[in-house]
C-alpha cells in the first residue's frame, strides 16, 4: 500500500515512555485504558526502532516514512494527517490536522528539529486532542540525542475527565503532563 500522498490511511487488517522535562509527573499510565497504553507502547518501541536505525539528523519525511514502517510491522492501523473539525457555538471553523491518527485512539505529531519540545506544542497537540475527542497524544522528536529526550506525552483532561463521570468517580485529573 502507498502512503506517500496526504489522507493516507493504513489498516492492518486490510493487508497491509517518555516524559516533559521537568519535575512534575504526569497521570500514571495505569489510569489510562489498558489497550491504548499497550497502543501508545508500539508506538513508542516503533519510534525507538527507528531512532536507534537512523540516528538524529534527518528530515521529518524520513522519520514519518520510517515510523510508517514501524507501524504496519505492529499491526497498528493508522491515517497520516488526519483532518478534524473545530466547532464553536455550532460553527465550524476550519480544521486541524494531526500528523498521525493511530487505531482512531489517540495522536501522534512528529517533529525533527533541535530543540526541547516546549508549551507551545503541548498546547497545540491539547487543542488537536480535543478536536480529535480523543484522550492521549504523543509528540516524538527524532532530532533528540537520546529518543527519550523527544519523546513527550500528552493528555486531554476534559476527555478523561468526562470518563471518568460516566465511570461514576467523582475526582478530576489535573493537567500534569509535564509543561514547564
Amino acid at each position: 500500500m502507498d502512503h506517500d500522498h496526504d489522507h493516507d490511511r493504513h489498516d492492518s487488517r486490510g493487508g497491509g515512555g517518555g516524559r516533559g522535562r521537568g519535575n512534575r509527573r504526569g497521570l500514571p499510565l495505569s489510569e489510562l485504558d489498558p489497550a491504548l497504553t499497550e497502543k501508545s507502547r508500539k508506538v513508542i518501541g516503533g519510534a525507538i526502532e527507528v531512532h536507534k536505525a537512523l540516528g538524529p539528523g534527518f528530515s521529518r519525511e524520513i522519520y514519518l516514512n520510517a515510523l510508517k514502517h514501524e507501524l504496519a510491522e505492529a499491526g497498528l492501523d493508522y491515517e497520516l494527517d488526519a483532518e478534524f473539525e473545530v466547532v464553536y457555538k455550532d460553527k465550524d471553523l476550519g480544521g486541524v490536522s494531526i500528523d498521525v491518527f493511530v487505531e482512531e485512539r489517540f495522536a501522534v505529531e512528529i517533529l525533527a528539529r533541535p530543540g526541547q519540545i516546549g508549551s507551545l506544542e503541548r498546547l497545540a497537540l491539547r487543542s488537536k486532542l480535543r478536536a480529535a475527542d480523543v484522550e492521549l497524544g504523543l509528540i516524538i522528536n527524532f532530532s533528540e540525542r537520546r529518543l527519550k529526550d523527544g519523546l513527550v506525552r500528552v493528555l486531554n483532561p476534559e476527555k478523561l475527565n468526562l470518563q471518568r463521570e460516566e465511570e461514576g468517580h467523582d475526582d478530576e485529573y489535573e493537567d500534569e503532563d509535564g509543561d514547564d
